[in-house]
């Protein structure tokens, strides 16, 4: 029987993130990296410091969207042994351990293939996960996730780059759920030293054909950018500077430092705790 998400953990963050009127702040770090078993230190460290919600990244041997600090990291966690199942106990342990945010698998297409459609939302659903992003999966090909993936209560969230045209985002808007991932470059994932020039006409556009949430995310890695995006749009998302506070830090000082790395990016103390965002 298909495991059902009873919980629109996604809705409520926005709902609530609307109402306080700020923006959700979403981490993104390779799932079961840098250790098989590091992955619910690291969401609890999170949500300490006020992120709102966390993408676990699934190790892909040819993630052709991100760049090098997020592939090393991939590789890293493939050598240890990561696998799609693995990725999936880590995120049914972060829910044991009583994190509450919503959670996020984002991977590319031939993983869940090659673990089978239904099966893995059914796993995804039962584990505590909220959302997938499939980074080359385009709506055209998604009937069955998005099938499955409603039956078990899971959004499929997708991607628009800078370059997508008008028709495009009607296109994804029809299907997506949850939240639109926008894209801020047009590139691969990495830390950059500013935001992108066209990214307020570019969210506007998008803004124009949906109600959905928007989340941006690729190369915001400090306040002053989570600052600027959040003008803009319902969440930014930091994946590769959060990556990098993971890997820059020795095993037993990790959760202090992805917390205050978190706490930093909200703009406020790491001894507080709650929501983060602006």
């Amino acid at each position: 029987m298909m495991g059902v998400a009873t919980t629109d953990r996604l809705g409520e963050l926005f709902a609530r993130t609307r109402a306080e009127g700020r923006t959700a702040l979403i981490g993104f770090v390779p799932g079961c990296w840098p250790e098989l078993d590091a992955s619910v230190a690291i969401a609890e460290a999170a949500e300490a410091g006020g992120m709102d919600a966390l993408e676990l990244g699934i190790p892909f041997s040819d993630p052709l969207a991100d760049g090098v600090t997020n592939q090393a990291a991939y590789q890293q966690a493939l050598a240890a042994g990561a696998t799609p199942a693995a990725v999936l106990g880590q995120a049914a342990a972060i829910r044991a351990a009583g994190v509450r945010m919503p959670l996020l698998l984002m991977g590319y297409c031939n993983t869940l293939l090659a673990y089978g459609l239904e099966r893995f939302v059914r796993d995804a659903a039962a584990a505590g996960v909220d959302g997938l992003v499939v980074v080359d999966l385009p709506p055209e090909e998604a009937s069955k996730l998005e099938r499955v993936a409603q039956a078990a209560g899971v959004h499929v969230v997708y991607l628009l780059a800078p370059t997508s045209t008008a028709e495009r985002i009607a296109l994804v808007a029809r299907h997506a759920s949850g939240f639109i991932y926008c894209v801020s470059v047009t590139g691969v994932t990495g830390a950059r030293a500013a935001v992108a020039e066209g990214l307020p006409e570019f969210v506007a556009r998008v803004r124009a054909q949906t109600a959905l949430p928007l989340a941006v995310g690729f190369g915001i890695s400090t306040r002053a950018q989570v600052t600027a995006v959040g003008a803009l749009a319902d969440a930014v998302i930091v994946g590769s500077a959060l990556v990098q506070a993971v890997a820059g830090a020795p095993r037993a000082e990790r959760a202090a430092a992805v917390r205050a790395f978190t706490a930093e990016l909200c703009g406020r103390s790491s001894s507080r705790s709650g929501g983060g965002g602006d």
